[in-house]
């Protein structure tokens, strides 16, 4: 029996870590399923709540969401879990979606808009002249669409503060020709025709 068994472990293959048959082939073709809207985390905040039990911790995800097309939300979510906040936030999110409309990567007209503590002052750019943006607004622009802007806050630090009054700016936005980088040009003129002379008939 002893020498059966030793002429079985003498048979047996050794594992180099490869396959004996080769390598694993691919039990199908699975592609990521592109998402529809680009997703940006704000912040996350613990938040707590006094009940006759005691403190209950949760967690609260703020998301800007957008299809880079000029089509941005802002959503938030509240959870036991960061993952779970973050995905309700998402949902929220596509509840609050604004249109707002992008003339060659820019803005059509500047627009100010104010929202409580916070004012926005939001004005077109030329082109290669990039996002000129800071804080959570960067954000909300990188998933707009917009390639060249410039925005100016003025007044509170609150990220969702900031953020709100850029999506109220967005949403006071008119849908025209942008006389940024379109330049009125004059009419050509058309050339003057000189009257026809009266030419008197006589009579033989």
């Amino acid at each position: 029996m002893t020498e059966e068994v030793r002429n079985n472990t003498t048979n047996k293959p050794k594992r180099d870590g490869a396959r004996p048959n080769g390598p694993r082939r691919d039990r199908g073709n699975f592609k990521e399923v592109q998402k529809e809207f680009q997703e940006e985390l704000l912040e996350i905040a613990r938040v707590t709540r006094v009940t006759a039990g005691g403190r209950q911790l949760r967690f609260r995800a703020a998301v800007v969401i957008g299809n880079g097309k000029g089509t941005v939300g802002l959503g938030t979510g509240k959870a036991w879990e960061v993952a779970v906040a973050v995905e309700k936030a998402v949902r929220d999110a596509k509840k609050n979606l604004i249109n707002f409309p992008i003339v060659d990567g820019t803005l059509p007209h500047d627009i100010t808009a104010n929202f409580k503590a916070t004012t926005v002052m939001i004005h077109p750019a030329n082109e290669g002249t990039g996002i000129i943006a800071g804080g959570a607004i960067r954000k909300l622009v990188f998933v707009s669409g917009l390639k060249d802007v410039i925005i100016k806050r003025y007044g509170g630090n609150n990220p969702m503060t900031n953020v709100r009054a850029a999506i109220k700016a967005f949403s006071l936005l008119k849908k025209a020709d942008s006389p940024f980088l379109k330049p009125k040009t004059a009419p050509k003129a058309t050339p003057e025709v000189a009257p026809k002379a009266d030419t008197e008939t006589t009579s033989a």
